[in-house]
């Protein structure tokens, strides 16, 4: 109900409004007008004193918050409505009641002020007893307006909390239609299943991923679902996630269809609990993946198979060579195959690389069906090399067996075409125990196996050697560090006396390279001259000796004069028939001084193949020059006789061997004598020099001193040793070593033995 002044009455204030707003100045302005002209109509009638006292009152406010620009029009406005009631005739109390609900709608609404208000009115001197009756209507305004404020303020409360019932209904409904159109549109498939792993609802796309409708999953256990290859782990981490262990998983897992079909899925599983924190369901979300995996599948293959053969690869071989040595049993065993083709090359070579790929292919396919039926494996590791793997390897017995198949299968010639191709294939054979090797150790063991398979004939198998795998093990070292060894300053030269048979005088000293390895020790030519031969190395290490070697010999004529040797370098095969030997040379003696006349060079047989060889013009070149030329190791080679009269050299080194045979208890020595006597008088026909090596005794010197040998160098006169030493013996004693006083042995700090004078780079 609302409430308005009487007709005659000018309206009062507005309820709380603000002091500042203009309707309330306006209001308040009026009030005050109001009650200043009724004060002056009737201020003697009205009491000062009830005045005083109403104003204190209101102004102590009891719980009413009223700013002083309402406060005190609200204050005249009252205080007047109950002066006129209290005067007026006739008597009109609805007066005082208007003045209990203006008070009510000013926010005075604590009981204690109506108590006080109520005495206040009813103590004041007003005539006919008016006091209680207005005591009691301003009570009744009060009241009527309390009562009347309150159910507009419940009303108001029902309205807003029905209309916030309604409006988080709305939300609810929308965010389910949200949540809904969400779930059964969603690319993705969407599953809820309680904690025992049933489910409870799917959208389409999860009906799709398993090939049914949502209706044929519901139900359904999720153990029901799985694949017998699961991804590791998966199982585990749902455990959790049930348990309230964790809060989600994500796994690519793999699941069955309904048609029976595979299908890889990305899932992401998390848990939902209630307000006390217990775990109520899961929500599953599963991604078909199948496409990317098929494809991360081909991917795979493609970079672990040859695509020429379909056989495993470099790569695939190597990764599961080394997931067996990952904690192998104490006493487990494994095997390799090594295998090479024999001949491939000359079949890329003369028929072209696309019958070559078609034999590759079928070798690899002959392979595969004999060998894999065993368990093994077969890999193509490029080119025409394969290997088979023998995984617990019975011992040696299996390995070679397996050797045996690779070569029975390939006994059969290949047919492409109107080619018919003999094919045949080499073997390193390795079986060891995993504990005594790595898996790169293990393959480069059964690769330097397979060469020794080559190099022993080829078409055949050959069992690894640890001793043969030690020797070339080392020989790779050698071969790894050489180039560097020259700028390292590694190498160095020994020198071993030739000695005059007849005078006993030293005529000349022999160059002989050593190599002090800094992690192998002092190694002779023997260890090393070969490699340098097949690298390409020997070629700056042979100008290196030369210039050494001459250097040094410059020195000593420098220092001795006369008494000074003739310095004896050996050439390689390779450097003898290098367009830029004369040139080198030339350069050497130039630059050191050294006259050519103080300068032998040795050559083997082979070194010259023929009357027409470039390599021969070369030698006469160095002949011209005033070089002396020697053949070195003469008998242990081809020995053309021929070629031997056209050679212009003048020295004839009998090789080592046919001395050291001499004291050999199995061979002829009688014979032994007469072949070497026949070799100087051959010599000595040619018009040649004769120089025995390897002599080790007196007798032998004496004997071959008589047989009318000429020069002779071995152990009996000298170790290979420094230059010093060399220079020592000069200085102390001349160039004369008489066979009287020969040493035994003339110990230096060089390697070498009493034969001690190889072939090539003054080995």
């Amino acid at each position: 109900m609302n409430r308005s002044p009487g007709a005659d009455e000018p309206p009062g204030p507005a309820a709380g409004g603000a002091a500042d707003a203009p309707g309330a100045a306006e209001a308040a302005g009026g009030a005050a007008g109001t009650v200043g002209g009724a004060e002056a109509a009737g201020g003697a009638e009205a009491s000062a004193g009830f005045r005083d006292a109403w104003a204190a009152m209101l102004r102590a406010g009891h719980g009413a918050a009223v700013r002083p620009g309402v406060l005190n029009p609200l204050i005249a406005r009252t205080a007047e409505l109950l002066h006129r009631a209290s005067r007026e005739q006739p008597f009109r109390p609805e007066l005082a009641n208007q003045a209990g609900a203006l008070l009510i709608d000013n926010q005075f609404t604590d009981p204690q002020l109506l108590a006080e208000a109520v005495q206040l009115i009813q103590r004041q001197p007003v005539p006919d007893d008016r006091g209680p009756v207005l005591g009691g209507a301003f009570a009744a305004g009060w009241a009527a307006a309390l009562r009347e404020r309150t159910l507009r303020e419940q009303e108001a409360i029902r309205l807003a909390a029905d209309t916030a019932r309604q409006e988080v209904e709305k939300a609810l409904r929308a965010s389910e239609a949200r949540f809904r159109a969400l779930f059964e549109s969603a690319a993705i498939g969407i599953g809820l299943g309680d904690t025992d792993g049933k489910i409870l609802a799917v959208n389409r796309a999860l009906g799709d991923i398993f090939g049914g409708g949502p209706e044929d999953m519901r139900g359904v256990r999720v153990g029901d679902l799985v694949h017998p290859e699961d991804t590791p782990g998966v199982w585990e981490a749902y455990e959790e996630l049930i348990g309230g262990k964790r809060e989600y998983f994500q796994f690519d897992k793999p699941y069955y269809r309904r048609d029976g079909e595979v299908v890889w899925t990305h899932l992401t599983v998390s848990l939902i609990r209630d307000d006390d924190g217990v775990p109520l369901y899961q929500v599953a979300m599963l991604e078909d993946v199948t496409d990317r995996y098929r494809l991360q599948e081909r991917l795979r293959h493609q970079a672990t198979h040859d695509p020429l053969t379909g056989l495993p690869n470099r790569a695939a071989f190597f990764e599961r060579l080394e997931k067996l040595f990952e904690d192998p049993e104490p006493d487990a065993r494994f095997g390799l195959c090594y295998v090479d083709l024999d001949g491939f090359k000359i079949v890329n070579d003369s028929l072209g690389h696309d019958m070559g790929d078609q034999l590759l292919t079928v070798v690899a396919g002959r392979l595969e069906s004999a060998l894999s039926p065993l368990g093994h494996m077969v890999a193509r590791l490029g080119g025409d090399e394969f290997v088979v793997l023998l995984e617990n390897c019975r011992g040696e017995q299996e390995a070679v067996a397996a050797a045996k198949t690779v070569l029975a299968a390939l006994t059969k010639p290949v047919v492409i075409g109107d080619h018919r191709l003999a094919v045949g294939a080499s073997v390193g054979v390795l079986e060891r125990r995993i504990a005594s090797t790595t898996p790169g150790a293990a393959v480069r063991a059964a690769d330097l196996t397979l060469y020794r398979a080559k190099e022993a004939g080829r078409g055949r198998w050959t069992l690894f050697d640890p001793e043969e795998n030690a020797r070339a093990v080392s020989r790779y070292a050698v071969s790894v560090r050489m180039p560097a060894a020259l700028d390292r300053g590694e190498f160095f030269i020994d020198y071993q006396p030739m000695v005059d048979l007849a005078s006993g005088t030293m005529t000349g000293v022999e160059a002989l390279v050593r190599w002090r390895h800094p992690q192998l020790g002092v190694l002779g030519p023997e260890e090393f001259v070969g490699v340098a031969e097949e690298t390409g190395l020997i070629m700056p290490l042979g100008r290196w000796v030369l210039e050494q070697a001459c250097e040094q010999a410059a020195d000593w004529v420098a220092r001795f004069g006369d008494r000074a040797p003739r310095v004896s370098v050996n050439l390689a095969v390779r450097q003898a028939r290098s367009a830029g030997l004369v040139g080198d040379v030339e350069r050497t003696l130039r630059t050191t001084g050294l006259e050519p006349s103080m300068l032998q060079l040795e050559i083997t047989e082979s070194t010259v193949v023929g009357p027409e060889d470039e390599a021969l013009k070369a030698l006469h070149a160095l002949v011209d020059l005033g070089v002396s030329l020697a053949v070195d190791d003469f008998g242990t080679g081809w020995s053309n006789l021929a070629y031997l009269r056209d050679l212009p050299v003048s020295n004839l080194k009998i090789a080592g061997s046919f001395v050291g045979d001499l004291h050999d208890p199995t061979k002829d020595t009688h014979l032994g004598w007469r072949i070497v006597s026949g070799l100087v008088s051959l010599a000595h026909t040619l018009g040649l020099t004769v120089t025995a090596e390897g002599v080790e005794s007196r007798a032998d010197a004496e004997r071959l001193r008589l047989m009318g040998c000429d020069l002779a160098q071995g152990w009996h006169f000298g170790r290979p040793v420094r230059p010093a030493e060399i220079a020592r013996r000069i200085a102390e004693t001349g160039t004369e070593t008489g066979l009287e006083d020969a040493p035994e042995a003339w110990d230096g700090d060089g390697a070498g033995d009493g034969a001690d004078s190889g072939s090539g780079a003054g080995a």
